[in-house]
């Protein structure tokens, strides 16, 4: 299940957050229900890590940096198509639900998710 922190909690990083603030970090759970990727995307991000521990013992063992630069590439792409699974959940998900709701505040965080995603 996701969890999504408030915008104004995304001023202090997360382990901050959640070693000051356990308590009011579990009462801002917000969409509660079954996100239909869940398995995908952290066996994608496993995958992910994989690949780029073997990009790390590709630096150290002295690999070409071109070979280098292009896993790091590969990395980046399969993050990005992780990023697309989420947000392609989050809208058949969460933001109908808040538009059923009238729940504008979804909206808002949607807008500011996609804005830091897209950089």
């Amino acid at each position: 299940m996701l969890y999504y922190l408030a915008k104004e909690d995304m001023k202090m990083p997360f382990a901050s957050f959640r070693k000051n603030n356990t308590e009011e970090f579990n009462m801002k759970k917000h969409h509660q229900h079954h996100h239909e990727n869940t398995r995908l995307v952290v066996n994608r991000l496993s995958r992910a890590i994989g690949h780029l521990e073997a990009v790390k013992e590709m630096v150290k063992d002295g690999r070409e940096c071109s070979n280098i630069l292009i896993q790091i590439a590969a990395v980046k792409s399969a993050v990005n198509n992780i990023g697309k699974i989420i947000l392609q959940d989050h809208i058949n998900n969460c933001v109908i639900d808040a538009v059923e709701t009238d729940d504008k505040r979804v909206l808002v965080d949607l807008h500011g998710a996609i804005e830091k995603f897209l950089k």
